[in-house]
């Protein structure tokens, strides 16, 4: 995967991010950052099927700039829409008086975007709407410079985590001055900085 290719890979991620499933986008991310490519677009396409989720001509077009055959079939079955759908989730800044305990998590994910060199650390829960695909939960936004690998500072973190605590949470990677997706967009609004670089 050359580097066009590999930034065309960030891209879909970031574009897909509150569509698909957590975990899935999780794997993809992964697996694209590992230089499995094939299983990562496996992974991508079958999952767009199987959830019914619809892509915008300009998703498909990124998708086939991927595949080794720009007429694959797996692509000609996902749907396609005019437009991207509106986020199914409102967020917050706090969570409900259940929401599980963040702060530990807070601590990891922050020391960890530090090393990557992040520059601020945001947290904001997530509610879903009835047509969403994820649960409730907490969503940590990375901010990052521009230039930034966005896939390796994603895995850094969410690898950390794992193996610090034995937690998965939603991590969403931005970059500085880039042109959030809705579904980040709408979640950097409400989230709440839990750290900065000095």
């Amino acid at each position: 995967m050359d580097q066009l290719q590999y930034a065309t890979a960030t891209e879909v991620c970031r574009r897909l991010a509150g569509r698909l499933p957590d975990d899935v986008v999780s794997v993809v991310q992964s697996q694209f950052f590992a230089g499995e490519e094939e299983m990562a677009l496996s992974s991508l396409l079958l999952n767009l099927q199987y959830e019914g989720i619809g892509i915008t001509e300009e998703e498909a077009e990124l998708i086939r700039a991927l595949l080794d055959d720009p007429h694959d079939p797996e692509l000609a079955e996902v749907a396609v829409v005019d437009a991207a759908p509106t986020p199914a989730y409102r967020f917050s800044p706090t969570g409900p008086a259940d929401a599980p305990d963040p702060a530990a998590a807070d601590r990891v994910i922050a020391a960890e975007a530090a090393t990557a060199g992040g520059r601020r650390v945001r947290r904001v829960w997530r509610e879903p709407l009835p047509d969403a695909t994820n649960p409730a939960t907490w969503v940590y936004l990375v901010q990052v410079p521009q230039g930034a690998d966005e896939l390796r500072t994603y895995s850094a973190i969410s690898s950390r985590l794992w193996v610090t605590r034995q937690e998965k949470w939603p991590i969403e990677v931005v970059v500085e001055g880039r042109l959030l997706p809705a579904y980040q967009a709408a979640a950097a609004t409400a989230a709440h900085q839990i750290w900065a670089a000095a």
